[in-house]
């Protein structure tokens, strides 16, 4: 590990705020070292935390936290925040079961004032503390740290557009690295990005380094030269600045571009914002992977990895010996592509994690990234539909929670042909229970012409894409993170008919009614049970004629699920059995009424009794209860 003297006597700001201004550069570095030697054992996130680096040192150093609020929008560029404030020798847990979370947590440290996971929530919540703190009269300053491509998404507009227009103190930070995990894209980065205000500021600065000594030696020469350059600023900065006569009309006061590593004038360019009155925008421009050769050459492939030697970076890949469900989607959609030329694909820039790098070098002129915009991509895909063409959505099921307004109002009323590929569905692991697709079945089951599919292998994966796409109506299919049970691929484009299950195991007394990921461990328990275990593959329509058949032939019946309990396949179960009048033992398993943590899915699956295990022990348990009634 590299030494670090300074960083070592840090473990609270009140701590770094008491060094001399002169020694943050030392302290950034051997923060930076730091975060280097902590990734590198743990994994996690981090191209965006080199880039925040000495912008959270700046913070820290002029405001006075925790009594001064700093919102992180995502948040996977808070580690430095959390090292700096009393979590250093936590680090070594990041991410993992019981240790620390991989964003700001409310409950993990009073220092992390808002918690997060998705973007673009930075401006209106800090408003809503500034405007709490406003009302209470305690003179506390609100900072939302907003970059990575959040800025693109509506909710960050609708923010500014509110505190824009309100009398209060507030400071929105757009770090401006041009990227999020993949480059920025859409109009608004390109408008931040322009080069004449970045390159004739540049040029200002190279000159005036390069010839104050010589107009040193000229009478009134510097004088004149500083009004010159003074001018080429009003020049640039007076309206013909983009992101200046943008922020401006939104009703802050504008101030940047400031180079965000350069953390002496970071901090004096804060201490002058800290002390302004009304709504501010401070426009820092940082990169992404700053101060590390490798990420900085890659920031994409280095914004999330796994533990790695850092003086070779992460180790390529062995490709897994089962494709995960990312990578059959993924090739699938190269595949119904090249059958159907009206397929076109959509992601809310989530292009590598979805599975759309090879279908994008494929079909260049089919694949729209639209930026970090769920409703957008929704709207947009309906909008595609109503023309004939047949928009694939490609989406993780938290981000789709996002988006569930234009699901119903824009989709499924209009009952328009919409896929969506609904990825990270169940337990996600590291992540955590913000990016947990918990809750994907409960709230798609209840919406009309809705088809709600649930492959339980890679082959089935592929089977149900097939048939949900061929379908003339809104459609889902979700699937897990990680790899399936290695089923073989056909690589086929074969359909099966909607709404009908499969009995994947013939019992006794039991049936095991599985959705899903959920098939293979009932499978495991069932061997022990000697249960029935049925595929269902369709959460809507439900395979009645399946159900009543298990329901006539068996004494008790347990679904299991990897979605919350509440409202999700189970309860449709329960549902058909009601309207068909029969009165059985049902036990529903599921995620509990909980929220859920972050660690090795495996580990969480098993407390949630969702593995062959805990299925099998939940179902004897409760089978051994029914026995005594």
């Amino acid at each position: 590990m590299n030494p670090t003297p300074l960083l070592d006597t840090i473990n609270l700001p009140q701590d770094l705020r008491r060094l001399d201004k002169q020694q943050l550069p030392q302290l950034s570095d051997e923060l930076r070292a730091f975060l280097l030697d902590s990734v590198c054992r743990t994994g996690g996130h981090f191209a965006s935390n080199l880039g925040a680096v000495e912008l959270t040192v700046a913070l820290h150093y002029v405001y006075h936290t925790p009594e001064d609020h700093l919102v992180w929008d995502v948040g996977h560029q808070s580690y430095p925040h959390k090292i700096l404030t009393g979590r250093r020798a936590r680090m070594d847990s990041m991410r993992q079961y019981g240790g620390l979370a991989g964003f700001p947590k409310r409950s993990e440290s009073e220092y992390d004032d808002f918690g997060v996971g998705h973007s673009s929530t930075s401006i209106g919540a800090a408003l809503g503390m500034a405007v709490a703190d406003k009302l209470a009269g305690n003179g506390r300053r609100s900072v939302a740290i907003i970059g990575d491509g959040a800025m693109t998404a509506g909710q960050a507009f609708e923010a500014l557009n509110n505190a824009g227009d309100m009398d209060v103190d507030l400071l929105v930070i757009l770090n401006d690295n041009e990227m999020s995990i993949s480059p920025n894209v859409g109009a608004l980065p390109k408008y931040l990005a322009s080069n004449v205000v970045r390159d004739v500021k540049g040029l200002v600065k190279s000159f005036k380094q390069k010839s104050e000594k010589l107009l040193d030696m000229l009478p009134g020469a510097l004088d004149m030269a500083q009004r010159v350059e003074n001018k080429i600023k009003h020049m640039v900065d007076d309206g013909t600045q983009p992101s200046l006569s943008l922020f401006n009309n939104f009703g802050f006061s504008y101030s940047g571009p400031v180079d965000g590593h350069d953390v002496l004038k970071l901090t004096e360019v804060l201490q002058d914002m800290r002390s302004r009155k009304g709504p501010q925008l401070l426009h820092i421009i940082t990169k992404k992977g700053q101060g590390y050769k490798l990420a900085e050459n890659d920031p994409v492939g280095f914004h999330a990895v796994g533990k790695f030697d850092p003086c070779q970076g992460p180790a390529k890949a062995a490709a897994p010996a089962k494709p995960t469900y990312t990578q059959v989607f993924g090739q699938w959609l190269i595949d119904q592509a090249k059958a159907d030329p009206k397929l076109v694909a959509i992601t809310p820039a989530m292009r590598e994690g979805s599975g759309l790098v090879a279908f994008e070098q494929a079909f260049p002129e089919r694949y729209f990234d639209v930026g970090i915009a769920e409703q957008h991509a929704v709207t947009f895909a309906a909008g595609l539909a109503c023309e004939g063409a047949k928009p694939v959505v490609a989406i993780y099921s938290t981000f789709l929670q996002r988006a569930y307004d234009q699901l119903i109002h824009d989709v499924a009323l209009q009952n328009l042909p919409v896929l969506f590929a609904i990825d990270r569905a169940g337990i996600v692991g590291a992540d955590g229970p913000t990016h947990a697709g918990a809750y994907d079945l409960s709230f798609l089951r209840c919406i009309p012409n809705l088809v709600v599919a649930t492959p339980s292998d890679e082959a089935e994966c592929r089977l149900l894409l097939s048939t949900c796409h061929a379908l003339n109506q809104p459609a889902a299919v979700r699937y897990p993170r990680g790899s399936g049970t290695g089923a073989a691929l056909s690589g086929s484009l074969d359909t099966v008919a909607v709404g009908k299950g499969v009995l994947r195991r013939q019992g006794e007394t039991v049936a095991l009614v599985a959705f899903g990921s959920m098939v293979a461990p009932a499978l495991q328990a069932a061997e022990a049970l000697n249960a029935s275990v049925a595929d269902m593959r369709f959460v809507k329509p439900l395979d009645e004629d399946l159900l009543l058949q298990l329901a006539a032939t068996h004494d008790y019946l347990v679904t299991v699920e990897e979605n919350s309990i509440q409202g999700g396949a189970g309860s449709a179960v329960l549902e058909a059995l009601a309207k068909h009048g029969i009165t059985k033992p049902v036990l529903l398993l599921g995620i509990a009424d909980t929220v859920t943590e972050h660690g090795d899915p495996a580990k969480l699956l098993a407390d949630l009794g969702l593995n062959a295990e805990g299925i099998r022990t939940q179902a004897e348990q409760w089978l051994a209860a029914q026995a005594t009634v």
